[in-house]
C-alpha cells in the first residue's frame, strides 16, 4: 500500500505545494528568452517592434484591470502604440508630449480604478522608451546593456525564489504582496550584486555597476509589488490569460519595466553600463538610427 492509499489519498492526485509554480515559470521563460534573445540581438526595428507590442498589450492588460471592456481597453493601447512608435522613430523631442493622450483616454475609461491606471500607465510608456534607449543608443554597447538588464531581473527573481520558499521568514511587505520575504528580497540584491560583478571582472564596466545592479534589482522588486498592488484592487490572480497557463505580460515583465526605467535614468545621469566612461548625448539620434536600421 502507497503512501498516499494509507492517509486516503489519490497518489494519482497532484498535491500543490511551494513548488508548484516552478514549471510553467521555467516553460514561459524559455519561450520569451528564445524571442528576447532573437530581439536584443537582431536590434534596430526587430527589438523596436517587440518592445511596442509588449507595451501595447501591458497597456490593454492595465485598461480592462482597471474597469475598461471591450474596444474601450483597446483604445489606450493602440494609442500608447502609435505615440511610442512615433517618439521611437523621431528625431524631435515634441512627440513627448503625446504620451500624455492615452494616459488621458485610459482615464476616462478606467471605470472602476482610475487611480492605479493614472499611476501605472506611464510607467509602461517610459519602460518602452527606456528599453529602446539602452538598447540602440549609440554611445554603450547595447547588446550588453539589455543582456545584463534583464541578467539582473532574472537573477534577483530566481534567487529570491528559491531563497523565499527554502529559508522563509518575516514578509517584505505582506499588505501588498503576501509571498514576498526578506529572505528572498536580499537573496535578490545579493545575486544581482554578484551578476554586476561578474561584468566588472569581464572588463566591461566599473566597480560601480556592482553597487548598480543592486539597487536595480530593488527597482525591479518594487515593479513586481506595484503590479501585485494593482491586481489585488483588482480583485484579479492574473493581468490576462496572454500567456498561457500563466498569466499576463504585466505579470512577466513588471520587474523589467522598474527595472529598466532606473537603468536608463542611471544611465543618463550617471554612465556606467558596458564601455562606461562616454557622455551619453546623441542617444535618441542613435535610437532613430537603429530602428530605422
Amino acid at each position: 500500500m502507497s503512501p498516499g492509499q494509507a492517509n486516503g489519498t489519490d497518489p494519482g492526485a497532484r498535491v500543490p505545494g511551494r513548488w508548484s509554480d516552478l514549471a510553467p515559470r521555467v516553460l514561459s521563460a524559455l519561450v520569451m528568452a528564445v524571442l528576447g534573445v532573437g530581439a536584443v540581438w537582431a536590434g534596430g526595428a526587430v527589438f523596436a517592434v517587440l518592445v511596442l507590442a509588449v507595451c501595447a498589450a501591458m497597456m490593454w492588460e492595465l485598461a480592462r484591470m482597471t474597469g475598461a471592456g471591450g474596444f474601450q481597453a483597446l483604445l489606450p493601447a493602440l494609442l500608447a502604440l502609435g505615440v511610442l512608435a512615433l517618439n521611437l522613430w523621431s528625431a524631435h523631442p515634441w512627440p513627448l508630449l503625446l504620451l500624455l493622450v492615452p494616459v488621458l483616454v485610459g482615464l476616462m475609461v478606467a471605470s472602476r480604478d482610475a487611480f492605479a491606471f493614472g499611476l501605472y500607465a506611464p510607467v509602461i510608456l517610459m519602460t518602452g522608451l527606456a528599453l529602446v534607449l539602452l538598447r540602440q543608443s549609440a554611445v554603450i554597447d547595447g547588446r550588453l546593456a539589455v543582456v545584463w538588464l534583464v541578467g539582473v531581473v532574472i537573477a534577483s527573481d530566481v534567487a529570491g525564489y528559491f531563497a523565499g520558499r527554502i529559508l522563509g521568514g518575516p514578509k517584505f511587505w505582506p499588505r501588498l504582496s503576501p509571498k514576498k520575504t526578506w529572505s528572498g528580497t536580499v537573496a535578490g540584491w545579493i545575486a544581482a550584486a554578484l551578476l554586476g560583478l561578474g561584468f566588472v571582472l569581464a572588463g566591461q564596466g566599473g566597480w560601480a555597476m556592482v553597487a548598480i545592479s543592486a539597487l536595480v534589482a530593488l527597482a525591479g522588486q518594487l515593479g513586481d509589488i506595484a503590479e501585485s498592488a494593482i491586481k489585488r484592487r483588482a480583485g484579479v490572480k492574473d493581468a490576462s490569460a496572454l500567456i498561457p497557463g500563466h498569466g499576463g505580460l504585466m505579470d512577466r515583465f513588471d520587474a523589467l519595466a522598474f527595472a529598466a526605467i532606473a537603468a536608463a535614468l542611471i544611465q543618463i545621469l550617471w554612465p556606467f553600463l558596458p564601455l562606461a566612461g562616454r557622455v551619453v548625448a546623441g542617444a535618441a539620434a542613435g535610437i532613430a538610427a537603429g530602428a530605422g536600421g
